[in-house]
């Protein structure tokens, strides 16, 4: 079972003793912990897109999952754009330019992207292993030569890239990290327990929001066809014991329904 072990004042996360079987943990942690529900977080439901916003507030525009299919979205007001991955379909360089001309044209001060399993151009070590193969799964992206993805980020003119990395915008830290447990092989996967705990591990404390890619357990993380909870356990537990950002934002699992976290009360005020 992992515990928030005290060490000098800080707190660590261990591997979770339900790590390989998130259905299970939460089951547990619903019926023992109640970790869920308020007070241990409160779940932040979207606002109409042209709600007035209050003098003195901050508002951040929450998406993800775009999948290259940006064209016609009426996009809410606001001021911070924050987009947690899956983008793009392969992480072609031409769908990360037509992704950035998109974002070229919205009107938010800020633009703040993470990559997802979908960017695979984005996960070098994918690429390396993918190169060395004729991967059927992805000809389009094992045909590309290393001069066209070596530095795919910097077309991203138009934002912030962030990956196991923070940025701090109008007084905010926020912190983006990309990866997820194993599915199917995609870029920025990872065996769940210590290498996925390894990742979070990186994020700093004092962190006001964090990005991730995929949800914590127990969060938008159900399938119901295969009837099974996939969220991240170690995510789950980093995030409640150790940062507790004041706003966890994630995308990834498309039967969730991508939503937002807010810990420790509002960042909004």
């Amino acid at each position: 079972m992992a515990h928030g072990i005290p060490s000098q004042g800080k707190v660590t996360i261990t591997v979770d003793e339900y790590s390989s079987n998130p259905t299970q943990a939460f089951t547990h942690y619903n019926i023992n912990q109640s970790r869920f529900q308020p007070p241990h977080v409160h779940m932040v439901d979207p606002i109409p897109y042209d709600t007035p916003k209050p003098a003195g507030h901050t508002r951040f525009v929450c998406i993800s999952d775009t999948h290259s299919r940006t064209d016609g979205i009426q996009m809410p007001y606001g001021d911070i754009l924050l987009h947690t991955g899956d983008f793009t379909e392969l992480g072609l360089p031409s769908e990360v330019k037509k992704f950035n001309d998109w974002l070229g044209n919205l009107p938010y001060e800020y633009k703040i992207v993470i990559a997802g399993n979908h960017e695979l151009t984005f996960d070098k070590e994918f690429m390396a292993d993918l190169v060395k193969q004729d991967y059927y799964r992805f000809p389009s992206v094992s045909k590309l030569k290393p001069e066209d993805f070596d530095n795919v980020q910097s077309l991203l003119t138009n934002s912030i890239y962030l990956q196991d990395s923070e940025v701090t915008v109008k007084g905010f830290r926020i912190y983006g990290a990309p990866w997820t447990p194993w599915f199917n092989g995609w870029g920025f996967n990872l065996p769940r327990g210590q290498s996925l705990l390894d990742k979070w591990n990186l994020i700093p404390e004092g962190i006001d929001i964090l990005m991730t890619h995929g949800p914590p357990l127990g969060f938008r993380d159900w399938v119901p066809k295969e009837l099974q909870r996939v969220g991240c356990v170690e995510l789950l537990n980093t995030v409640q014991r150790r940062v507790r950002p004041k706003l966890h934002v994630f995308g990834g699992i498309h039967e969730g329904h991508k939503r937002v976290i807010l810990h420790m009360g509002s960042i909004f005020a």
